[in-house]
């Protein structure tokens, strides 16, 4: 399972370092109460064509989780579970934000769409286009199923790298795609933190432990 998720997301992580990983996160779930789930939750302005988030400026509606999920008790007690795994993440890790997102029919086509998260406002969907992942690591992930870990984003910039940018202050972020039982790329989780150099080895091994767990809970 391990050795598996490693060879399809691309990612040169110690397999003994995302089981023991994994066992941690297993027995944190098993033994602490399920948080309240946010069915609906703030968002930034999109900028010109909806390209870009403006960050720092809310839309006065919240997103509704309910316009595309079916607000049941399954559905509530999985979405309490994502909610669960974010709040270990940043209590593992200290990460300013952390969200998951699950591939998702819409109106509007296939997209990414924020479950649960932690951090600051931030866009809830992202369109699953080549033209799209021309300018965003969610959708590139996605669209390639390899994990991508930038610890250095001004300098990643530098370099000609294409980046999405919502909060000018993430100076490092890890985008891990999701697999389901049939190894198809289900979705991706994103972690950014305001420092260079955050993920490292073991944080990896952590959010990779979290990606062995999650598709259990995607609705």
């Amino acid at each position: 399972m391990v050795s598996s998720y490693l060879s399809l997301a691309q990612l040169d992580v110690p397999a003994q370092l995302v089981s023991d990983e994994l066992a941690k996160l297993e027995n944190y779930l098993s033994s602490h109460p399920l948080p309240a789930v946010r069915w609906q939750y703030q968002i930034p302005e999109l900028g010109e064509g909806g390209a870009c988030s403006l960050f720092g400026y809310l839309q006065d509606e919240p997103f509704r989780l309910t316009d595309f999920l079916q607000q049941d008790q399954q559905t509530s007690h999985k979405l309490a579970q994502l909610q669960l795994i974010v709040d270990y993440v940043v209590a593992q890790t200290n990460v300013d934000w952390y969200g998951i997102y699950q591939s998702t029919a819409t109106p509007e086509g296939e997209q990414l769409l924020k479950l649960a998260y932690f951090g600051a406002p931030s866009r809830p969907l992202f369109p699953l286009t080549e033209a799209f992942a021309a300018g965003s690591n969610n959708v590139q992930v996605a669209l390639s199923s390899r994990g991508r870990v930038i610890n250095n984003v001004e300098q990643y910039l530098a370099k000609g790298g294409e980046y999405y940018t919502c909060d000018p202050k993430v100076k490092s972020e890890a985008c891990l795609p999701l697999f389901d039982s049939e190894n198809r790329c289900v979705g991706i989780v994103d972690g950014e933190a305001f420092n260079n150099d955050f993920f490292n080895q073991q944080i990896l091994a952590l959010l990779i432990a979290c990606c062995i767990k999650i598709p259990h809970f995607l609705v």
